[in-house]
């Protein structure tokens, strides 16, 4: 406790306080429905366009976040608008602009300042880079991605798992993509300034994946990341200054222990549930018994069905002796006589 008091003694760790975790809790938010479509990677893509322009922007001697934001966006559009046509694949799309700006960068830096102080920050991420500009920035932005997911998280919802269905109810499928790609854009860039662009896409990634191990509805990993996006930085930050290490490695390495942790809950919970002993009348090997989530196959309530009963020709349930059924057969065909027939 009284590490974190010391901490909140200086002014810019209250800044990287305030402004670290509003950038968790819009990148834990926004990464679960980039993971569910399979964009997981952007984050990584746009963080190295964005290094690109900031590149370029030291080395004229301009602001480098009124360059860098413009910038990827205008990125994140095309990666939309190249996946929406079918030109090419989205893994392929981002690997192909990510190296390309990265190599943009380098060659600029080298080719003008040199790999400063300043570079070195975007590239790694620096606990003194957040300024009460970014601050403001990051409040305003996480209040625009939590009023998105507190007004639209139905459609949000639709638009995640099946965009032809929401196009044939009447959602505006494309306005929800450009939102997505402009709220995920600036996340990105400030971001940034603190994880540095080789860490930010693990806030990204990290809490999305890690809460998939354990909640297994849209609104519980939604939940479940943002508050773990929160406790990770905290966590992060705090053992940075503890024991002098980088911030965005820090936060990294408390992100992947919290997702090996869920791993072996999940492991441990599995197979509680599969050694649970049978209810009366379960037959072994039909999954009601032994159900990971408590419920039948195919989404049924894990209790056995019933079996419809059935009367044969001669009132015999389905369920009789197969001697019985063939001797009554034999007695109709021999005229109806039996054995006490004189």
């Amino acid at each position: 406790m009284s590490v974190i008091l010391e901490m909140l003694s200086y002014p810019f760790l209250v800044r990287a306080f305030i402004g670290g975790i509003m950038i968790s809790l819009c990148a834990a938010l926004l990464g679960v429905t980039l993971v569910l479509r399979r964009y997981s990677m952007i984050g990584d893509g746009l963080s190295h366009v964005s290094f690109g322009a900031l590149s370029v922007a030291v080395a004229v001697g301009w602001s480098p976040l009124p360059v860098s934001i413009p910038v990827v966006i205008l990125a994140a559009f095309f990666l939309l608008r190249i996946t929406e046509n079918g030109k090419m694949k989205s893994d392929a799309a981002i690997a192909m602009i990510s190296a390309s700006a990265l190599a943009i960068g380098i060659v600029v830096t080298s080719l003008t300042t040199g790999m400063t102080t300043d570079v070195s920050s975007y590239m790694f991420g620096s606990i003194l880079a957040m300024s009460k500009g970014d601050v403001c920035l990051a409040v305003v932005l996480s209040a625009v991605v939590l009023g998105l997911f507190a007004v639209c998280r139905h459609r949000i919802f639709a638009v995640t798992f099946d965009e032809n269905f929401s196009k044939a109810a009447g959602i505006n499928v494309s306005f929800y993509n450009i939102v997505t790609a402009v709220l995920t854009a600036v996340t990105i860039v400030l971001g940034m300034r603190m994880m540095g662009a080789m860490l930010i896409s693990s806030l990204v990634i990290f809490p999305a994946l890690t809460s998939m191990r354990l909640f297994k509805s849209f609104r519980g990993v939604v939940w479940s990341s943002g508050i773990l996006a929160v406790v990770c930085f905290c966590i992060g930050i705090t053992a940075s200054y503890a024991f002098s290490t980088p911030a965005g490695a820090s936060v990294v390495l408390v992100n992947l222990g919290a997702f090996l942790l869920f791993g072996l809950a999940e492991r441990m919970l599995r197979k509680r549930i599969r050694w649970q002993p049978l209810r009366p009348g379960a037959r072994q090997g039909t999954g009601y018994a032994g159900d990971r989530r408590g419920v039948g196959p195919r989404g049924g309530s894990g209790k056995m069905p019933r079996q419809k009963i059935t009367a044969g020709r001669h009132g015999n349930p389905a369920g009789a002796s197969d001697k019985a059924a063939a001797a009554a057969d034999g007695r109709e065909k021999q005229g109806g006589r039996t054995d006490n027939d004189p």
